[in-house]
């Protein structure tokens, strides 16, 4: 059932998911629940989301049981901004689609953000939302790959890939709301991309610059980088008030 309350702000809506259990973090809990600088990663997620002054409502997907504690989390960052949680699906896309049953048909822009990219910036957020209100159909923050990449073949054989033109992607992703809905209505409900599967539908994925601090929280080692960069800053870094 669509959310029927009040869309603070401009109409941009942020789905999180967050359904995920984050067992490479063995944290012993969901990943979005790991305790980054005494908080949630999720809060993290959610106080650099509603930063940027358009973001008027939230949507989380949760790991069944765990709606009400992490709306209950997410809430006390979000200001003005309403929160709200559903439960997620067994994949990604089945997540951002029970997330987007929810948004209503007022918002123009959807983001869809991963909350273990917890310490994005704010000019990252704000690059996406201005590409999606400028006419782009899909758009992604991206970095420039900086290992070698070899592609491997069928055949056990391998070729290096010309790295100039590779591009690191990052969250959040953003849509015209529309066209994300029809993307998930007819594309592939195990892929792992919402740009992707916009992709599928013949369009193109815009890209604006990514940061490296929007890295992915995935393991322990990676938690101990967002932990100092964190405390390098003064606690929040870039995300927000």
């Amino acid at each position: 059932m669509p959310y029927g309350g009040a869309v603070s702000r401009r109409p941009v809506a942020a789905i999180v998911p967050a359904a995920g259990s984050g067992e490479r973090l063995g944290a012993g809990v969901p990943k979005a629940m790991a305790l980054l600088a005494g908080e949630p990663i999720l809060v993290h997620a959610v106080r650099g989301l509603v930063a940027e002054p358009r973001v008027g409502l939230v949507v989380l997907a949760c790991p069944q049981g765990l709606e009400a504690s992490m709306a209950t989390a997410a809430t006390a960052v979000a200001g003005t901004v309403p929160v709200v949680a559903v439960t997620g699906g067994a994949a990604r896309a089945d997540s951002v689609r029970l997330a987007l049953d929810v948004v209503p048909d007022a918002v123009d822009v959807v983001l869809v953000h991963d909350a273990a990219r917890c310490l994005v910036p704010s000019h990252v957020i704000g690059a996406v939302i201005d590409a999606v209100l400028a006419g782009a159909p899909a758009v992604v923050p991206g970095l420039p790959v900086v290992d070698t990449i070899r592609a491997v073949d069928p055949a056990g054989g391998s070729r290096t890939l010309d790295r100039s033109a590779l591009r690191a992607v990052q969250t959040p992703q953003g849509f015209p709301a529309d066209v994300l809905r029809r993307a998930h209505a007819t594309g592939d409900p195990g892929a792992t991309d919402d740009a992707g599967m916009v992709e599928a539908l013949g369009l193109a994925v815009a890209l604006v610059p990514g940061d490296p601090q929007a890295f992915k929280v995935t393991t322990p080692q990676d938690l101990l980088l967002a932990e100092a960069l964190l405390a390098a800053a003064g606690g929040r870094g870039e995300e927000g008030p």
